[in-house]
């Protein structure tokens, strides 16, 4: 039986072989059908896929090799199939003498074996396609990130000795300080070397940008690093400064970088921070900005290189283009008094540009000779930089209308270096200080202060600030340069201590602030003061800026000699849990600001404060009640802010008594607050003096069923009104539905509006009536079904086109509504438009867009996931095409 079992196994598979070779033959024309059929199909899976992966591209994502792959095994396979079905369209042809059998059996059997193993190989290509749920990645960071810059006059030579040293620089040269006086072009001279390296993509893994400024900070620096060089988030939350100096430097040793550092006041340690060793033959190098060659000694640099001010034809030619050609030539005399103006400049660039806009439109010669004798008299006594740079940029400062947008400007050097100021924030100090005193109302005041900001920002000495795209605040800055000139001028040229701003100071000793006794304003950011052992003296101080400051608490006799003050803001000192009874001795306070701060008990002492116009008391989470008849005695009070802004109201006093205190005040015309219960909210909306004062509100309340909104409010915020079903809107006779609202009335003030967790809203068609709304941002409710419903209202068209729906929305966003079906019925231009994100919302199938209306030219970013913006239906593809560029996909854990 041994010996048998071996010849039976070969018998079988001869006879198996055997069997097979009709069956290849017989079904080879039908096989070949098949094959063609598959390779079909093959071939429109692979143009889905390819199509998917340029999309990716275009979006500025890489396609992964897995997928790359498959593409050419595709188009390799495509090619070999083809050839398979020629050979077997050729044997099909070749008959014995007109029958149905091959001529060669052979052939046909192995051209039959072929296309099934064919058949199946393709098989698998379709099932590998079709698995592809991602196709392509983010890349990684760009080695350069391009920076803003203007054209650039007069620095050719010397970014020319920087760009050859960068190119090949000798093996010497590691490091290269630029220094020179503020304003002469250092910063964009940076910028430029900046850019050129994006432009040549020089051999370098990486070029850094850190704006260093004053105080020099490490943790600041090693921050930036962080977002550079992608370092694992796990590594880096939670280290200490010396771990996260460690992983930068396991990272950077491995990379050839330029570290670009602007504004360097005084020595880094670049060890602390984790940069490793500089290293020209390793293209390890370093360009650094300050005003002091003795920073440049200090940081080691191999090369320091002075940045001068501009020869005359260059200076000349810059002077000309910022005041215009229209000016330069509305009189045959301005372009010699324009010689006079451009040469009092010394070649400065920041002279030159900021007095250039300042005579922009002076356009007769008495102007001209007017404003250089101005310019003239103006007294130089401060030496070296200031004499040269604050005695001609003051210049704009002397051409601004009025002592108010002065004093206003002047005040915005309160702040640190390189701060962003809140529009809102920097207006309400100044409507304390009595700045925009010219109107009693504080709207009118807040649009004022609007207005001296423009101003300003004409005239050049302040800048726009980093907005937020989904803030309803704006922010300026202030021009270091600009800066240290307004504290300058005013401490009367330099000649008293009238402001005195500390930022980053471990601890200010007593001796120190008993100096202060001339000082007018003291602003003070993320330092400590020295306990006092008796009462400092303040009698000249107005102003007491105590913002992010690290003081537990003030002795109790701090706050007894300051008989003028004004102004004191002690926001976001998370420490300071008390208030001293002495607070009641500030009897000329007019603006006081406590919020984020741990007080528990405030004072009933407060009641003192007959003058106080502004209380401001956000985000006091660990308030536990407001003394009884504290706010109803503070008789000429204007502003009352109470509200929080991490989405739950505070509950640590009544807030009907509140709101009836508030009801008392005669001068109230500007009310921040949260409401929580049915009964309180009910007080606001019966009150008309209320309603009219109410600006910023926010509504937590679970048992809430409607709302009646005031014509007044401008943010709303409705947040875990589980059983809201509806809004009105509050008319000054009347409760009125919103689809039977006046032509000439609506919500024309509301420009911010959040509802979340409301989850028996249907719609929130009621927007309509706010033609000035900025801001909307709809989350988590389950019932929405549609944002605006049209159909709802037979005059609702009419009213659309009065008001102009959403013609003035900056942000949209809308998370976590399953049932929402439609922004509006129709396409809406939204031409203010800069950003929408939308999440978890499965049956939003189209947006408001159209060819027609097109897209709003101001639109940078459309968030959501990828799934659902593959999945949008398009009646207009050019639209979809337009509008795929902006889109930035997301995942639901990123948004959490």
């Amino acid at each position: 039986m041994d010996c048998v079992r071996p010849i039976l196994d070969v018998a079988t598979r001869l006879w198996d072989s055997a069997a097979k070779r009709p069956v290849y033959i017989r079904h080879l024309p039908q096989n070949l059908n098949s094959l063609r059929t598959e390779m079909e199909e093959l071939k429109n899976l692979y143009e889905d896929v390819k199509e998917r992966v340029e999309r990716e591209e275009k979006r500025q994502k890489k396609r992964l090799r897995v997928v790359d792959d498959w593409l050419r095994g595709v188009e390799a396979m495509e090619k070999e199939v083809e050839e398979i079905l020629a050979k077997g369209d050729e044997e099909i042809q070749k008959k014995c003498l007109g029958t149905c059998c091959p001529k060669n059996c052979g052939a046909s059997y192995n051209l039959g074996k072929m296309v099934l193993e064919k058949m199946g190989a393709v098989t698998v290509k379709k099932t590998e396609g079709s698995n592809f749920s991602v196709v392509a990645e983010p890349l990684p960071s760009p080695p350069v990130m391009e920076r803003q810059l203007e054209k650039t006059v007069g620095q050719d030579l010397l970014f020319g000795k920087v760009w050859k040293w960068l190119q090949d620089g000798g093996e010497q040269v590691s490091s290269i300080g630029l220094y020179g006086m503020g304003g002469v072009g250092k910063t964009t001279l940076l910028t430029r070397i900046n850019n050129e390296l994006l432009k040549t993509r020089l051999e370098f893994d990486a070029v850094i940008w850190v704006t260093v400024s004053r105080p020099a900070n490490v943790e600041k620096v090693q921050r930036v690093l962080f977002n550079k060089v992608e370092i694992p988030q796990d590594k880096w939350e939670g280290r200490s400064e010396d771990e996260r100096a460690e992983e930068i430097f396991n990272v950077l040793r491995t990379k050839k970088f330029v570290l670009l550092l602007d504004d360097i006041w005084e020595r880094l340690d670049l060890s602390k921070v984790g940069i490793p060793p500089l290293n020209p033959q390793d293209k390890l190098k370093m360009v650094l900005t300050t005003r002091s060659k003795d920073v440049c000694q200090d940081m080691e640099v191999t090369e320091s290189i002075e940045v001068n001010c501009l020869p005359w034809e260059d200076a000349f030619a810059l002077f000309q283009t910022k005041v215009g050609a229209d000016t330069i030539n509305s009189h045959p005399d301005i372009p010699k008094l324009a010689e006079m103006v451009a040469k009092e400049c010394c070649g400065l660039p920041l002279a030159l540009i900021t007095i250039g806009r300042a005579m922009a439109g002076t356009k007769t010669p008495e102007e001209w000779e007017k404003k250089i004798q101005m310019l003239k008299n103006y007294p130089a006594k401060f030496p070296g930089m200031e004499n040269c740079l604050f005695s001609r940029l003051a210049f704009s400062y002397d051409s601004l209308p009025d002592e108010t947008i002065k004093s206003c400007f002047l005040y915005c050097s309160l702040f640190p270096e390189d701060y962003e100021i809140s529009h809102r924030n920097i207006i309400q100090l100044w409507i304390g200080e009595g700045f925009l005193d010219e109107y009693d109302n504080i709207q009118k005041a807040r649009n004022q202060g609007e207005e001296v900001i423009k101003s300003l920002q004409l005239a050049c000495l302040l800048e726009n600030g980093i907005s937020p795209l989904d803030e309803k605040d704006e922010y300026l800055k202030m021009h270091d340069v600009i800066r240290d000139m307004a504290l300058w001028l005013a401490g009367e040229n330099g000649k008293k201590n009238k402001f005195v701003v500390k930022d980053g100071v471990e601890s200010i000793r007593a001796q120190e602030v008993e100096k202060w006794k001339e000082t007018q304003r003291i602003s003070l950011w993320n330092t400590d003061i020295e306990e006092h052992r008796k009462p400092p003296y303040f009698p000249n101080i107005e102003t007491f800026l105590a913002s992010s400051v690290f003081i537990e608490s003030f002795s109790n006799r701090f706050f007894t000699n300051m008989p003028i003050i004004r102004v004191l803001d002690l926001s976001n000192n998370f420490k300071l849990m008390k208030l001293p009874v002495e607070i009641r001795n500030l009897v000329t306070l007019q603006y006081l600001n406590l919020s984020c701060t741990s007080i528990e008990y405030l004072p009933v002492e407060l009641k003192n404060l007959k003058k106080l116009r502004c209380l401001i008391l956000n985000d006091m989470y660990f308030l536990k009640s407001l003394p009884s008849q504290m706010v109803s005695s503070l008789s000429s009070l204007q502003l009352f802010s109470m509200y929080s802004t991490e989405g739950s109201a505070f509950k640590g006093y009544d807030e009907r008594r509140l709101l009836e205190e508030l009801e008392q005040l005669e001068h109230i015309d500007d009310i921040s607050i949260d409401l929580t219960s049915v009964s309180s909210i009910q007080t606001l909306f019966n009150s008309h003096k209320l309603q009219r004062s109410t600006r910023w509100l926010q509504l937590v309340c679970e048992r809430m069923n409607l709302v009646q909104l005031s014509l007044y409010i401008e943010t709303l915020h409705i947040k875990n009104c589980f059983e809201l079903q509806d809004v009105k809107i509050n008319f000054e006779k009347e409760v009125v539905v919103y689809s039977k609202f006046p032509r000439h009335q609506c919500l024309n003030n509301l420009c911010d509006v959040k509802i979340f967790r409301c989850h028996k809203l249907l719609n929130l068609t009621w927007l309509i009536c706010a033609p000035s709304l900025q801001f909307l941002s709809v989350e988590f409710c389950e019932s929405m079904e549609k944002v605006i419903d049209d159909e709802r209202s037979e005059v609702l068209e009419i009213e659309v086109d009065h008001l102009g729906v959403f013609s003035r929305l900056i942000s949209l966003t809308l998370t976590w509504l399953p049932k929402l079906r439609s922004i509006y019925g129709r396409a809406l231009p939204f031409p203010s438009l800069r950003y929408i994100r939308v999440l978890q919302c499965p049956s939003l199938r189209k947006l408001p867009f159209d060819s027609n209306t097109g897209i709003s030219k101001k639109l940078e970013q459309i968030r959501g996931q990828k799934e659902w913006w593959d999945g949008l239906d398009w009646e207009d593809q050019a639209i979809m095409h337009n509008l795929t560029p902006y889109f930035q996909p997301t995942q639901i854990q990123d948004e959490i």
